[in-house]
């Protein structure tokens, strides 16, 4: 008694497989079918009904019991609004059940509606209220095989075309009651089943969009945060340089032409960073999906520190222990940390006679040391140009490798920013 009324399913985000589609694969194509069109199976229903109840139509024509067809068929057309209404139909059912039992006691399945109503009630309302609809409903039916057993309805048992037992109608009678009142309650137990499959259900496909909801945003703080990476180191090294250019053009035209190249190198290589960030933003188009894979190698980081040498900072660097691992994602976090430290240097400090760059790495421990000798201050002279998510965003990305970082005045002076992370140690063997 698998019905198809509609499910309500939560909106799920985007997602290549809803568990909403994956649900409808699994009920089979005639499932589908019945519950993509609940007419149809309502029209199911009363037909399945009519079949059952047709020997007792019969039985009471041939007696002369008019009323029962009737009511047979008042039954019927009320179970097709069972869904819309199934309570007030389940009360419509169990009097013309019980009327037609009061009349033709010993029919077939006289009470088959009761089936298919309880099912209903037990599909769009909780347990509890099944469980006292199930029992108002059936108690009355039982009360009354009870009377036929042994009250003033007894003798209604029709004739027999062999010898009955002397306590026949007392059997027949408690027979006809416990099988009226197991079916009853396997009705409203199959209901009852069904109804908390769909609530596990929508539980399921509301986890699922709730989970894909966060997905999207982390990843969409991801990209905020590489964009802050992306825009704020080369906005931070074109400024530098075309303040610089302008001064070392009166002195020294050659040297302008290496800091004029370096702008325009930056910039080009902002535009592209720019575009495969945002790439996972708009939908996969006729070339392809967008590239999803980190920015950088391994000799991006030589080429950053090259371009802030470019920019003006006295920059020294040092590599101690073995190479880092070749894990495209642990190279990022390196360069986006080395990258953020020097645009904060570049900005913000005054004074500079040195800055030196340190990654050590001893077994999987991997620390990144970025420290000046200037004189800083919270705000540059031409006005605030960063957002403050500098070093949140350098804990967060160190964070990922069970690492933190600690930014502050270093002890002669100056500033430090080290950064501890740790590698898997075999990754870069594989």
């Amino acid at each position: 008694m698998i019905d198809a009324g509609p499910l309500e399913d939560a909106p799920a985000a985007q997602a290549g497989a809803s568990f909403a589609e994956i649900t409808a694969r699994r009920r089979g194509r005639l499932r589908r079918f019945l519950f993509r069109r609940p007419r149809v199976m309502d029209a199911l229903v009363v037909l399945a009904y009519l079949v059952l109840v047709t020997p007792t139509a019969v039985e009471s024509v041939r007696s002369g019991t008019w009323p029962v067809v009737v009511l047979l068929a008042a039954a019927a057309a009320g179970l097709l609004f069972r869904r819309s209404h199934p309570v007030p139909v389940l009360v419509a059912v169990a009097v013309l059940e019980l009327w037609v039992c009061s009349l033709h006691p010993w029919g077939s399945n006289a009470s088959a509606g009761l089936w298919f109503a309880l099912y209903s009630v037990a599909v769009a309302r909780p347990r509890r209220f099944t469980l006292i609809a199930l029992a108002l409903s059936t108690v009355p039916l039982a009360v009354l095989y009870l009377m036929l057993a042994a009250g003033p309805l007894d003798g209604r048992l029709p004739a027999l075309t062999v010898s009955a037992p002397a306590n026949f109608q007392l059997v027949a009678s408690i027979a006809a009651g416990l099988g009226v009142t197991l079916s009853n309650v396997i009705a409203a137990g199959i209901g009852i089943s069904v109804r908390q499959r769909r609530e596990h259900e929508q539980e399921i496909t509301a986890w699922a969009a709730t989970t894909a909801q966060l997905g999207s945003v982390n990843e969409r703080n991801r990209i905020a945060r590489e964009m802050h990476d992306v825009v704020a180191h080369s906005l931070t090294v074109m400024i530098s340089l075309s303040d610089g250019a302008a001064v070392v053009l009166e002195k020294d035209p050659e040297r302008a032409a290496d800091v004029l190249g370096e702008l325009s190198r930056t910039g080009r290589t902002a535009m592209a960073d720019m575009r495969r960030v945002l790439g996972v933003l708009r939908d996969d188009s006729a070339n392809g999906p967008a590239p999803r894979e980190p920015l950088v190698t391994a000799d991006d980081l030589t080429r950053l520190l090259a371009g802030f040498r470019t920019a003006g900072l006295p920059l020294h660097y040092s590599h101690t222990g073995p190479a880092l691992p070749e894990d495209t994602a642990f190279l990022l976090t390196v360069y986006r940390i080395v990258q953020e430290s020097l645009t904060n240097v570049l900005r913000y400090g005054r004074s500079l006679g040195r800055v030196d760059v340190r990654i050590a790495r001893t077994g999987d421990a991997v620390t990144i040391e970025v420290q000046d000798d200037g004189k800083g201050s919270l705000e540059p002279a031409a006005g605030p140009l960063g957002s403050g998510q500098g070093v949140p965003g350098m804990r967060e990305r160190t964070r990922i490798y069970a690492g933190g970082v600690e930014a502050g005045p270093a002890a002669n002076g100056g500033w430090l920013v080290r950064a501890a992370l740790s590698c898997n140690g075999e990754k870069e063997n594989r």
